[in-house]
């Protein structure tokens, strides 16, 4: 869903001996702080072949799928089987993504119950977007890089010309994930690192992969009691869904750096696309993300629709998120000075 520096977060506070915290909550550490680009820092080792290859098919077979799943839409193997089974997965998947990985892991935006945060992990690994420390590594670094040298992902990483552009959003896009160098995760995800149940959700990241491609077609064939049904299901709520999830996330790293409205004070690029509030879950409203990281809602102006904050305050009512940061009146007064200074 993998998002000049973004301001840092605003509780920077390093984290808990695992002893001294609350036994059902915990609180994923604060980013690494911003520091001059050091490759040796920024990457310590290099991906295995086998996993890069894994990389590529996971990145065209699916994309390949989506391209042909328009005119394959009318008149083959579409049915509202496929259709809610896809729907299902795309929103427990992208949810996985936002709310886990991203709004929690990343940047600590609540604090949740052990149940909660091995749940979010499982759903945001079956994403089928990477590892959950390579992927909250990718985006920590990002946020103290942004749109600046040691940034994996910024559009703006080749100059500003329109040539420039063209290559720096193919870069953003999809062609930094084919880069073999990893982000140094004991820099930037030591609390993952050293979190048991988070261990084990990177460890099983290619089972759950599994889990994420062939859970559909097993439900499909079952209701349908046919090898058709298994199929469809499969090309629709695995390929297709994985597809579309993945190129919606990638234009957050892509779109939402090059084009769009910043009404919040950031330094870096990160603009706001309202076409894709709904698909992103909300992570489309990226400008006021990099203004204020560590907030639980990025969409708060009127009509702004942001899914993975409403899911997070469902959290909270359930008692099962708490110290939700919320964006205050105050903070945003400031963040709107900001940029239009």
């Amino acid at each position: 869903m993998t998002s000049g520096p973004a301001s840092p977060p605003a509780d920077t506070r390093p984290a808990e001996p695992a002893a001294l915290k609350p036994a059902a909550l915990t609180e994923p550490a604060a980013p690494a702080p911003a520091e001059p680009a050091r490759q040796g820092d920024l990457s310590d080792h290099e991906r295995h072949i086998a996993p890069h290859v894994m990389v590529y098919l996971f990145a065209f077979v699916p994309f390949v799928a989506l391209i042909a799943a328009v005119p394959l839409a009318w008149g083959w193997g579409l049915t509202w089987l496929d259709v809610g089974l896809t729907a299902g997965f795309y929103v427990l998947t992208m949810l996985g993504v936002t709310v886990g990985f991203h709004r929690y892991f990343t940047h600590g935006a609540f604090r949740a119950a052990r149940g909660l945060r091995i749940a979010l992990g499982v759903a945001g690994s079956m994403a089928v977007q990477g590892p959950i420390r390579h992927w909250v590594a990718d985006h920590r670094r990002h946020h103290a890089f942004a749109d600046k040298e040691g940034d994996p992902h910024s559009p703006w990483a080749f100059g500003t010309s329109p040539a420039a552009l063209v290559r720096g959003f193919w870069h953003a896009h999809m062609g930094w994930i084919f880069d073999r160098s990893l982000t140094n995760q004991k820099r930037f995800t030591p609390d993952l690192i050293e979190d048991p149940d988070m261990r084990a959700v990177h460890r099983w990241f290619t089972p759950l992969t599994v889990i994420s491609l062939g859970a559909p077609p097993l439900i499909g064939g079952l209701v349908t009691w046919s090898w058709w049904g298994a199929l469809t299901a499969f090309f629709w709520a695995s390929l297709v869904r994985v597809g579309l999830s993945h190129h919606v996330a990638w234009s957050t790293n892509s779109i939402c750096h090059l084009v769009g409205e910043r009404p919040w004070g950031s330094r870096d690029r990160s603009t706001n696309v309202w076409l894709l509030a709904i698909p992103s879950m909300g992570e489309s409203w990226h400008n006021l993300h990099h203004a204020d990281p560590t907030s639980a809602r990025h969409g708060v102006g009127r009509g702004q629709i942001d899914i993975s904050a409403r899911t997070i305050w469902l959290f909270e009512k359930l008692g099962w998120a708490t110290n939700v940061k919320w964006p205050t009146a105050r903070r945003l007064d400031r963040l709107a000075a900001r940029a239009a200074a």
